[in-house]
């Protein structure tokens, strides 16, 4: 009697690389000689090693593979006047009209208050933005504020040591001043901050006697703004959702597994807004 096998369990390593489109197969296989593939932080240099696509972290070189093809990512440079809210209570235009491309239900990696347009990421991968939004993770956020009055490099290294506001002090990672008219045209200046309080640009700026006019997030964490059009939204390309997919596996120990969220991608409130 001729005893089959059972079959291994798994999916092979160079086809799931092949499969989430790092490489072809036969340059999935040199790049597992070659060290360069890790399987949930080890290296895996075993050509016949067996993985679980849908439990298992893969990185190639460092950068997290998107192995779930089923999430999405997309950035969106959101107007002005649009909510950020996949349902607005009160009527107010929101995030609906720009997921109409994509069949997944989408929602916002935190926020963006209604007079702040830039950039804004839309997903349906609920760890991922749960992940970005808490408070503990301090993801990086790049402003550019036009701001009322000429700003002097007095105020700018004010931003940097630290203003008190009224739920205490906050400071810029950095601050830069990037235009100034002295005919009163006001000043442009390049914010970067971490924190999730909210509306905490507009208070520091407020707090230093320069009053935001316009704000524009263009830079949250690796990804950038670019020439994306306001009021235009695009996936996010391979580069793009692994660098993202890394920062969110890198400090995702960070949050306390008892407060995350449900996997239904509900965004967190303390967005920088």
């Amino acid at each position: 009697m001729t005893v089959v096998p059972e079959p291994a369990e798994g999916v092979r390593l160079q086809k799931v690389l092949a499969n989430a489109g790092v490489a072809s197969r036969r340059v999935a296989e040199d790049l597992i000689v070659a060290g360069r593939v890790r399987v949930n932080g080890k290296v895996v240099t075993e050509l016949g090693s067996r993985i679980d696509p849908e439990n298992d972290l893969v990185d190639v070189d460092g950068t997290a593979v998107q192995l779930d093809q089923s999430k999405r990512y997309v950035m969106l440079n959101k107007p002005r006047g649009v909510v950020s809210s996949m349902k607005d209570e009160r009527g107010r235009p929101d995030l609906r009209r720009f997921t109409d491309d994509w069949p997944e239900r989408l929602y916002n990696v935190g926020r963006l208050d209604a007079d702040t347009s830039g950039l804004l990421v839309l997903t349906n991968d609920g760890e991922l933005a749960h992940v970005l939004a808490h408070p503990s993770f301090g993801v990086t956020k790049v402003y550019i504020a036009k701001v009322e009055g000429r700003v002097s490099p007095q105020t700018i290294q004010r931003l940097t040591k630290g203003v008190e506001l009224e739920d205490g002090p906050i400071a810029a990672d950095k601050a830069r001043l990037l235009s100034s008219s002295a005919e009163g045209g006001g000043s442009l200046v390049e914010l970067t901050l971490h924190s999730g309080r909210n509306r905490i640009v507009r208070r520091m700026m407020a707090e230093v006697g320069h009053p935001v006019v316009e704000l524009v997030r263009r830079q949250f964490g690796p990804l950038h703004l670019g020439t994306l059009p306001v009021g235009r939204a695009r996936e996010l390309t391979k580069v793009e959702r692994g660098a993202l997919l890394t920062l969110a596996r890198r400090d995702s120990g960070a949050v306390d597994d008892s407060s995350r969220q449900a996997t239904d991608a509900s965004p967190g409130d303390q967005e920088t807004r």
